[in-house]
């Protein structure tokens, strides 16, 4: 596996893959790589000829600059993952190389996708992931981007960002992995002691509840019932669940049978805020 740490060092090795009409496909993380993440360079070397990952812990999209500097990274750990499933290349870059100026604006109109959800309890996180995710497509300029499902707000914003910006890339939404229990696989279990772990499967078991029963029941039973079920779970405190549009996220009140819906949720255990979702048309 080749690693750059600077744009210039991967342009000129991008220059000779393109040269040979090979395609590529990015895979952007903040590593801190579990199996979900071997997930997106699995299905990055099944789309493209070569695979990209990017590490960089982003600081324009944390509110918290503890959460900030809270955030793991087992680096030597993650590039042998990545050597694991044959990555092709590892970007690596500092702070100062992707901010070369650090008064540097940046603002996308995103419609209401910003100020919802995420949005809402994260004000500026978008915009410091599109910031981000436009310098990394400046910087690769590959032809596919594989971003996991897990994050289901950020998936939309970047499909907005790329629909806005008119960008030449794909994006290719990678399922959700679980652990054998349904816990959806996420840097910030690494936080939650084996209690908490078995807590936040309430999580999942409330949206299975929710897929089992979509179409059957109203949803604003469905949604009260998803809550009602992570509330059960002493410790865990949900902190949204919401029935929405895929595209839009707007929650709704009612069904149409043209149109996919997906369920939202965010919960605390142990102090940690753990995202799940799950689509309900599938």
């Amino acid at each position: 596996m080749q690693i750059f740490n600077t744009k210039n060092s991967l342009h000129r090795y991008l220059q000779g893959v393109r040269g040979t009409q090979k395609t590529t496909a990015l895979v952007p993380t903040m590593g801190a790589l579990h199996e979900g993440h071997l997930s997106l360079i699995r299905q990055a070397r099944q789309s493209a000829d070569v695979t990209i990952c990017s590490i960089f812990v982003n600081p324009t999209q944390f509110n918290d600059p503890k959460d900030l500097e809270k955030y793991p990274r087992p680096l030597e750990n993650d590039i042998a993952l990545l050597e694991s499933v044959s990555c092709d290349v590892l970007f690596l870059p500092s702070v100062e190389e992707m901010y070369p100026d650090p008064n540097e604006n940046w603002h996308l109109d995103l419609g209401p996708l910003e100020t919802i959800w995420e949005g809402e309890h994260r004000p500026g996180h978008f915009q410091g992931v599109t910031q981000i995710v436009y310098k990394l497509f400046t910087a690769v300029q590959p032809n596919f981007a594989c971003f996991g499902q897990k994050d289901f707000q950020q998936v939309m914003v970047v499909q907005k960002m790329i629909d806005v910006k008119q960008l030449p890339v794909k994006l290719i939404v990678c399922p959700i992995i679980r652990n054998p229990q349904g816990l959806a696989l996420s840097s910030r279990n690494m936080r939650l002691s084996p209690e908490g772990k078995e807590k936040a499967l309430i999580i999942s078991k409330a949206l299975q509840h929710v897929k089992a029963h979509f179409r059957s029941v109203s949803v604003d039973e469905l949604t009260q019932t998803g809550s009602n079920i992570i509330l059960s779970e002493k410790g865990v405190t949900p902190e949204y669940f919401a029935i929405c549009e895929t595209r839009t996220l707007q929650q709704v009140n009612e069904l149409h049978a043209d149109k996919e819906y997906v369920a939202l949720v965010v919960a605390w255990v142990e102090g940690v805020r753990l995202l799940d979702n799950m689509l309900l048309n599938e």
